[in-house]
């Protein structure tokens, strides 16, 4: 149904697009220096999903009605932002909680449930502007609609941007928890890094509240 020629273009673009780390990436970052591994990859799955949400959204026409909706592109975006700003003082807050020995240990299980935490990643994946922009805009260029099935087209070649994404969003999420677990040889510096990771989370949700709307 989709050219293999269209399917290689897209990945291309899509590859273009995922290698400049934008909310998803530093969300996914923040978390790892805040939480670790495990919060990470968790973080790293519900972005995913939260992008893909976003893929079907654009295949049956919300996509393309958000994008041209001032106010409600704007709804979308602060409820996205606020939550992120949320999140990061949390993990600031709690920063000095973070114990070095706990974590050279073998982990017990996480304060905050996978599920949750899963959750919180699909929240940032399906309000994350780049993610809106991209899908609304970019996607349906890709699409033969003399093929006929176009949400059917637009479902499948939302898969490989989302592949992608989930393989670099996991490395981004391992490399950064593999320094925190660097930092536990030094509770002062664990909570210096827990509280790098808030701060992240905090500057990540002000830029994208104060980001301009694509056009």
């Amino acid at each position: 149904m989709v050219s293999t020629d269209r399917f290689l273009a897209f990945a291309a673009v899509s590859l273009l697009v995922i290698v400049i780390p934008g909310p998803s990436v530093l969300f996914v970052i923040g978390r790892a220096l805040a939480h670790g591994r495990r919060t990470a990859v968790a973080t790293a799955i519900g972005n995913v999903f939260g992008s893909y949400l976003l893929v079907v959204a654009v295949a049956i026409g919300i996509g393309s009605l958000v994008e041209r909706s001032v106010a409600l592109y704007m709804t979308v975006k602060l409820a996205g932002a606020a939550y992120l700003v949320y999140l990061g003082v949390q993990a600031y807050r709690h920063r000095g909680e973070l114990k070095a020995a706990a974590i050279r240990a073998t982990p017990a299980a996480p304060k905050r449930g996978d599920l949750r935490t899963v959750l919180d990643g699909v929240l940032v994946g399906v309000t994350n502007p780049k993610g809106v922009v991209f899908f609304a805009a970019v996607l349906p260029q890709f699409v033969d609609h003399s093929a006929g099935h176009v949400p059917l087209q637009m479902l499948l070649l939302g898969l490989v941007p989302i592949s992608i994404g989930m393989i670099t969003d996991t490395l981004w999420g391992l490399t950064a928890s593999a320094a925190r677990t660097w930092f536990a040889r030094s509770e002062r510096r664990l909570s210096l890094i827990g509280g790098a990771g808030g701060c992240t989370m905090i500057g990540l949700g002000v830029t994208v509240a104060v980001t301009g709307r694509a056009e």
